[in-house]
Order: structure tokens, then sequence, then C-alpha cells
């Protein structure tokens, strides 16, 4: 697969005036004609064809994505440091509260588990790391993931202890779990009275500054 990236100049416009829109470009049309202009609602032949005249590049009615600034992408990655460090901690804490329930021939992992790789676990599963999408892992003991889960995941044991992104297919004793609950929390999946029972590890409000 090839692929390229492009930083692309773009102009967004709504069209009031057909004649004012096309005096602007007709004015401005050295700086524009290396834009791409995005024009919203109604748009009437007369613009299209002046549009495809000047050889302008035009998208109608389409929702670019926004830029993240700096200051944002820094702040969502520290917290998701903050909330990968939190899960790892909560984990090794609940490991030894569970070590009675995990004893069937138990395989610890810290190694993430890329795309495309299918783990088949016998017995218990300990996770270091995280899943990435199109990866699976078939458990059938009980299992613990430190780290968001953004793969596949069966699970037969008696418990998982996991947090999913939407992205996520997890199943429990066949039945599919709702990737909702699990969204950005770790949380404790069992079975009770026949009925998958999600409840979350840490409140929210334990943990966020």
């Amino acid at each position: 697969m090839k692929n390229s990236q492009y930083s692309v100049k773009v102009f967004e416009t709504t069209i009031h005036d057909e004649e004012q829109f096309i005096s602007f470009f007709n004015i401005n049309y050295i700086l524009f004609k290396d834009y791409l202009i995005v024009i919203k609602g109604e748009i009437s032949d007369t613009i299209i064809n002046y549009l495809n005249d000047k050889s302008l590049k035009y998208l109608h009615d389409v929702e670019l994505p926004r830029g993240r600034s700096r200051k944002a992408g820094e702040e969502e990655l520290a917290k998701e440091k903050k909330q990968n460090l939190l899960n790892q901690e909560i984990a090794q804490e609940k490991l030894s509260e569970l070590s009675q329930q995990i004893e069937n021939n138990l395989t610890v992992q810290d190694s993430m588990v890329r795309s495309g790789v299918e783990l088949e676990i016998e017995g218990d599963l300990l996770l270091l790391n995280r899943v990435n999408s199109g990866a699976t892992i078939r458990c059938r003991g009980n299992l613990i993931i430190t780290q968001i889960v953004e793969g596949s995941i069966y699970c037969e044991g008696n418990f998982m202890m996991l947090s999913a992104s939407s992205k996520a297919n997890i199943f429990f004793k066949g039945q599919l779990v709702d990737t909702e609950q699990l969204h950005e929390r770790l949380s404790r999946v069992e079975m009770i009275d026949n009925e998958v029972c999600i409840r979350p590890i840490l409140k929210e409000n334990n943990w966020v500054s």
C-alpha cells in the first residue's frame, strides 16, 4: 500500500450573494487558487460553472476534521498515561486479592498484542499491555488486561477485568458485552444469575483531578 499525506489550506464559506462571491474570487484568485474551497449551504449551477472554469478545487456541504491544538493533544496523552498507570496499579493490587481465583495455569504477558495476532490461552491470563484493533485473544480461564482493549476478546473463565474502546468486540461465556460500559473504565465482568454483570473497579471521581 502506497500512502501520501498532505497539509491542505482550506477556505470555508457560505454563499449569500452570487455576484459578491464571484467578485470576491475574481479579485483574490491568485490567493485562493491553491486552496480547497468548502462551500456550505446551497450552491447554484452558476457558481459550479464559475469554479470549474477557474479550475478552483471545491467541496460542497462536507464537515472536515478540525485539528487539535498542541496543548489539547498533550493533555489527552497525559490523561491516557495517567489512566494506564492507574490501571496497572489497580491490577497489581487486585491480583493479590484475586490470587485464589487466578490459579489455573496462569500466563503473564507484558508485550502488546498487535493487529493480526491471535492468542489461544488454555488457562488464566494476566496481560500488562494493550490489545490493538484486529488482534484476538481466546482465553478459557480468567482474564485481566491492564491497558485498553481495541481488539476481540473471548473469555470462558469465571471473570474478566479490563477496559475497552468502542472498537472492541468483547465476548464473555459466549455473550456479547456492551463496550459502552467498559469505555475507558477498568471493570470486572462476571456471570451472576445467568446474566453478564459489569462492575467498575473504581468510581471515576476517585481518580479524576
